[in-house]
């Protein structure tokens, strides 16, 4: 009886804790299953970096279980693409189906993360549905890899996949499967993505009739409700022992192209009351002009993640979502963009920006768990002919870093990690973009002084430098932000540092590219160099310990230099390859006195000198940023005088508001 829905029926006598609990690990067990077949079945790289994530959804599409090392940005989004299936396709889902879909517009992500969709039947019903999401290295669109910054609707992008069926009651239909992967730039590993993904869902299929024939059907859908329900019961008793109340904040994204500079605000109001917890992003910046907007689906993604980061406990399914809810506003925004605005640069636009505002917003509510802005997501790529072979097929060099979370409440920050957009997503193993693209790695080591200083310091980040051997008619796009709202410190922490792209640096061609652009043509021994931030720094900088500041600079972690300037700590090099450090204690007090009797007073420096000093070379970006508060075209000097108000502000409430105030 195809698209019959199985709905449990209330249940006589309460499911027994411990068929409960066995059920509920079997759940998650095989939506894990699922990610261990598509990491070893996989072609494209993208996914084997662990760019992924699976689920399993009920009749209804509601999500009974997240894998266990899925990437944040796609929870929250599973069950929005699930429904759509549902949507469209009513009763005609039928056994041996398998749909895919990508469309931002109906929950998605964006347009590289597709989807597969296979309903799970027993006795004639739906009983559930088994999902996989995977990047796919190109969707098509004007530039190679598909992040189009320049974008402003999604006909750019590459291609949308409105829920369609790639199965049809156990026959593959090659040519609609054949219509998708043509209009990408890599259609082999598409097709073999394709396949991979599907038959993983097929392994969660197994899993779950398995549980029925072993428990009944009537149990295991029971146990599927019992589950979300559980949750939804554990955040609510949570809920009981924190304050009620209203907070309030915003994050930035750097700025609008199609407007004068200025930051692109993100407001976020959390209430916490006796129906639970209501987020609110009433007053967030109308639609930039670029790819960095964020559809509905994504915008929730980023309001769960960051909720459970501070529940870390708890299983993600919709039982969480019935705790936790928001109202997002009408289209148009920059957190609900709707269709046809372009929405693939989310990942490093208001989601990361949302995660950590109501990261700010729960160390307000658990200062236990307090922690400081979290570095930027950010993608490189590189794409155009590989000319190592005579057929000189496409390419792809595609890439992310490793970077720091901010400081805590009682620890330094977790440095060279993922990003908060997905914990579980693995740095790329340079051999193997080597073998497969032809740009080589000339550097990729710990970013120096990247760490936001703090009395805990932020996790630090990462600089990677790589060099084009022989490519032809390639181009380079970034995707990022961060250039201008850089990572921020909290309680008296200080930022860290500014993303951005330069290109033969050190050179007589060189030029600072930006955190944000497009189709920059580049051609074989072009070389570039990037940093990813650290996180910002957690308390005053100048309540870190000498120990701990004198560990950093054996670490490798803070220079010498910064060590003074950030930290008012006095160190002499004794033998640095032996690691000889000494502070000088007295001169460390002298100074310390100094930094915070003047440190108010730079804050207020007319920017346009700070500006002419930078280019003079009087100081340095750490400078510019850390003690001026001043923000500028970090390649040419230019001073963005709004951007600065804004950053100051931002300074003052986060940063200079805990500090001590000092006579000279």
């Amino acid at each position: 009886m195809s698209g019959t829905i199985a709905v449990p029926l209330a249940p006589t006598t309460a499911l027994d804790p411990v068929t409960f609990e066995v059920l509920k690990n079997a759940f998650a067990t095989s939506v894990d299953l699922m990610s261990e077949q598509i990491l070893r079945t996989c072609y494209s790289f993208v996914i084997y970096s662990r760019d992924f994530s699976s689920a399993l959804c009920d009749a209804a599409g509601n999500t009974v279980m997240q894998g266990s090392g899925d990437i944040a940005v796609h929870v929250g989004t599973l069950h929005f693409q699930c429904k759509a299936v549902l949507e469209e396709f009513g009763t005609d889902i039928n056994p041996g189906d398998v749909f895919a879909i990508n469309d931002p517009y109906r929950g998605g992500t964006h347009f590289n993360d597709v989807s597969f969709i296979r309903p799970i039947f027993s006795g004639g019903e739906v009983i559930a549905f088994a999902q996989n999401k995977g990047h796919w290295a190109d969707i098509g669109g004007n530039v190679p890899g598909s992040f189009d910054v320049n974008a402003k609707e999604h006909f750019g992008e590459g291609l949308r996949i409105t829920p369609v069926r790639i199965w049809s009651r156990g026959v593959f239909l090659h040519d609609v499967a054949q219509l998708l992967v043509s209009n990408t730039r890599a259609p082999r590993q598409a097709m073999g993505d394709l396949h991979a993904q599907s038959e993983a869902t097929a392994v969660c299929e197994r899993e779950i009739l398995r549980l029925v024939d072993r428990y009944s059907k009537a149990t295991v859908l029971h146990a599927m409700q019992e589950t979300q329900d559980y949750v939804e019961r554990t955040v609510r008793r949570r809920l009981e022992g924190l304050p009620h109340g209203v907070w309030e904040t915003t994050d930035y994204m750097d700025n609008d192209p199609g407007k004068e500079e200025g930051l692109v605000p993100i407001k976020i109001k959390l209430t916490i009351d006796a129906n639970g917890i209501h987020y609110d992003l009433a007053g967030s910046a109308p639609v930039v002009a670029t790819f960095l907007n964020s559809g509905y689906g994504t915008t929730f993604s980023a309001i769960y993640a960051g909720t459970k980061t501070f529940f870390p406990d708890v299983p993600l399914n919709s039982g969480f979502y019935a705790a936790v809810t928001a109202d997002i506003g009408p289209e148009g925004t920059v957190v609900n963009a709707g269709w046809p605005n372009a929405v693939t640069g989310f990942c490093s636009g208001p989601y990361e920006k949302l995660m950590n505002g109501i990261f700010e917003i729960w160390s307000k509510i658990m200062p236990e768990r307090a922690m400081a802005c979290a570095f930027n997501l950010e993608y490189l790529l590189v794409g155009g002919k590989d000319g190592r072979t005579e057929d000189s097929p496409y390419f792809m060099w595609y890439d992310w870093m490793a970077g720091g979370w901010g400081g805590r409440a009682s620890k330094d920050g977790s440095g060279a990690t993922a990003p908060v957009f997905g914990a579980g997503l693995a740095v790329q193993p340079v051999e193997g973009q080597e073998r497969l693209s032809p740009v080589l790695t000339s550097m990729h080591q710990i970013g120096m002084d990247s760490g936001g200083p703090g009395r805990f310091r932020g996790g630090v980040g990462i600089e990677k430098g790589g060099m084009l051997t022989d490519a032809q008619n390639a181009v380079m796009s970034y995707c990022c932000d961060r250039a201008r709202s850089i990572t921020w410190g909290i309680e008296g922490g200080l930022p860290s540092i500014p993303h951005g792209v330069w290109l033969n640096k050190g050179t007589e061609s060189e030029r600072f590219l930006g955190s944000n652009f497009s189709s920059v043509p580049v051609q074989s021994g072009d070389s570039f160099v990037r940093p990813s931030a650290g996180g910002g720094g957690y308390g005053d900088p100048l309540e870190r310990t000498y120990l701990e500041v004198l560990d950093d600079v054996i670490d490798g972690y803070v220079s010498v230099g910064r060590a003074a300037k950030d930290y008012g700590v006095v160190i002499t090099a004794i033998d640095p390859d032996l690691d000889a450090y000494e502070v000088d204690e007295a001169a460390s007090v002298e100074l310390r006195h100094d930094i915070a009797a003047h440190r108010l007073g730079w804050l207020a420096e007319d920017p346009a000198t700070v500006s002419a000093r930078y280019i003079s070379g009087d100081i340095d970006m750490l400078d510019v940023i850390r003690r001026y508060g001043v923000i500028l075209d970090w390649g040419t000097g230019e001073l963005f005088a709004t951007t600065t108000r804004e950053h100051r502000a931002l300074m003052e409430r986060r940063s200079s508001a805990h500090w001590p105030v000092v006579p000279a």
